[in-house]
């Protein structure tokens, strides 16, 4: 049984991948088990209009087509993130950055000028995509890690300094101007099964749809571990927001084998295969305790995403070796193992 036909009563099993993933074994892979797709990378700011007014859709385009083609959804990630975004963003009209003006006049013509360059980029993009496009991350990880009072619990980004949270309503209110009533909008980040962040992100969301601001879900990154988050506080996160009247989506599940910061204990995907604690069926547990809890919150979840296809291509390698002895770390968070051969885990979700 293919994943998607397994929770077709449930949500949709998307993955998130590169252009050329887009053929051979891996497009194979994506047909078989997936009927949704969101860009890993070319579709952020950085990608799509990297100098101001030329926006450029040649690899995002490939993936529009193969979701049209292969009659999937398709998430689009994402309108506005406080990385991978180009510079020209946050530079005035003399080309001085905006964050080092102290004149208060100067600084409210550059709030709008951002603005308007917010406006501009995600009228743009929903214009092109307003008819393939199923589900939007309009605003990427804009709450900060731990409490941050002296910003309200928002992340210390150029778009919070220069704009407070305006440029989070300006972003969902074009996207819904120019996409139309039927677009969803999501605000999406990590790390929202801890409680602090959760409870900022609640009451980021709560005062903005109080505001009349057109959100529509939140994503869950579920950037997560073998041994974090619990489930209990994974399911405290959906219910808070679904008692909002919002749908939730996972958004970039991948389940690493190590803690946080990661040990990159392991060099090489053999390592791991004939690790000594058996560690893929860990895994495999692991994901059988997600898959349980999705399917019972079904109701309050439309889309499960993946991070990837396979473990032959994971952000989570870099981390790993970035954190290693050697720099050889390698990890294996998804359900496929590098040769799209099924892994303990499959079966797991699979049942």
């Amino acid at each position: 049984m293919e994943l998607d036909e397994r929770y077709e009563d449930s949500f949709k099993i998307g993955a998130a991948v590169e252009p050329y993933q887009l053929k051979g074994k891996s497009a194979q892979v994506l047909k078989k088990h997936y009927n949704s797709i969101v860009a890993e990378n070319v579709m952020k700011p950085i990608n799509i209009q990297p100098e101001e007014g030329e926006f450029n859709f040649e690899e995002a385009d490939k993936i529009v087509k193969f979701a049209e083609e292969n009659n999937m959804d398709l998430r689009f990630h994402t309108l506005i993130w406080h990385s991978q975004v180009p510079d020209w963003f946050f530079l005035d009209k003399e080309g001085d950055p905006m964050v080092d003006e102290t004149d208060p006049e100067k600084r409210e013509e550059n709030k709008q000028l951002l603005l308007e360059r917010v406006r501009t980029h995600v009228k743009t993009v929903v214009t092109r995509y307003k008819d393939v496009v199923d589900s939007w991350d309009v605003v990427n990880e804009a709450v900060a890690d731990g409490s941050s009072p002296e910003t309200d619990g928002m992340r210390d980004s150029a778009w919070y300094q220069l704009t407070g949270t305006d440029y989070i309503k300006v972003a969902f209110e074009t996207a819904r101007e120019y996409g139309g009533e039927d677009a969803n909008l999501y605000i999406n980040d990590y790390n929202t099964e801890e409680s602090t962040k959760r409870e900022n992100l609640y009451n980021l969301v709560k005062g903005l749809l109080d505001e009349g601001v057109p959100i529509d879900g939140v994503g869950h990154q579920a950037h997560i571990q073998i041994g974090w988050p619990s489930i209990d506080d994974t399911r405290t996160s959906f219910e808070m927001f679904s008692s909002l009247g919002l749908d939730n989506q996972v958004t970039e599940l991948d389940v690493s084998l190590y803690g946080w910061p990661p040990s990159g204990k392991y060099n090489t995907y053999e390592e791991i295969v004939n690790s000594e604690e058996n560690i893929l069926e860990a895994q495999a547990d692991r994901y059988d305790q997600l898959f349980k809890l999705y399917e019972e919150l079904d109701a309050d979840i439309s889309s499960v995403t993946f991070w990837g296809i396979a473990d032959n291509h994971t952000w989570l390698d870099d981390r790993a070796s970035q954190y290693s002895d050697d720099g050889l770390g390698k990890d294996a968070p998804f359900v496929f193992d590098p040769n799209y051969k099924l892994k303990p885990s499959y079966w797991a979700i699979i049942d």
